[in-house]
């Protein structure tokens, strides 16, 4: 089987897997990501296999959606994988992309974190997709999906999470903002990642500006 071909049998078992997704999750976001990818990889020096089946997986079986299971994914993508002959070692490549590109895994401290080329794009494709319009707009469906506040003044963000505390949060959609959304422009690895983010960061701040314009009546 070609890469090529590899790339069309993942896309194809992504689409059918993740039928019905929350909206922030579904194929869309995993198709924004896959674009992302590889637009940031063509600065890069990286193998495109193992990038673009990163991008495709790494929310195939999202931890927040499995009980807080963060064993399922990678186990999924690897079981389907190798039933379609990928490279072993690109296989293992791909699953440490997924158990390690994360936001909340950025909060764990550990001296033997996985890093390679490959990680730091679809990091940065995928951290891409949280910010800026679309970024916005999957916060709030996600909120809605969980039936949280759109804002609480009473409720002030938590700015010192451990990766429990992120995982276990039920804060209202904006502090998410401020404990993910905004921290995410200097968390970007890739120069083109950087220059992406910048505009979509500065949307944000707008958005906010206006929105606590209109929630104390100003505007």
């Amino acid at each position: 089987m070609t890469d090529s071909e590899i790339v069309e049998e993942t896309i194809a078992f992504v689409k059918e897997t993740l039928k019905g997704a929350e909206g922030g999750h579904d194929w869309f976001h995993i198709q924004r990501v896959f674009k992302n990818t590889l637009l940031i990889a063509k600065d890069e020096q990286v193998n495109i296999l193992v990038v673009s089946l990163g991008a495709l997986l790494h929310d195939i079986a999202d931890a927040k959606f499995n009980n807080g299971n963060e064993a399922i994914g990678p186990k999924l993508a690897m079981e389907f994988l190798s039933s379609i002959g990928v490279d072993p070692k690109v296989i293992s490549h791909v699953v440490d992309i997924i158990e390690n590109i994360s936001f909340k895994s950025s909060l764990e401290v550990s001296k033997n974190k996985f890093s390679s080329p490959e990680l730091a794009v679809v990091q940065d494709a995928d951290r891409l997709d949280a910010i800026g319009a679309i970024g916005i707009a999957r916060a709030f469906n996600y909120g809605g999906f969980k039936n949280r506040e759109l804002y609480n003044p009473d409720i002030a963000p938590n700015l010192n999470m451990s990766k429990e505390e992120y995982k276990k949060s039920t804060a209202p959609t904006i502090n998410h903002f401020y404990e993910k959304l905004l921290l995410l422009k200097e968390k970007m690895n890739t120069v083109s990642g950087k220059n992406i983010a910048e505009q979509r960061h500065q949307f944000m701040l707008n958005y906010l500006e206006q929105f606590f314009l209109e929630w104390n009546g100003n505007s």
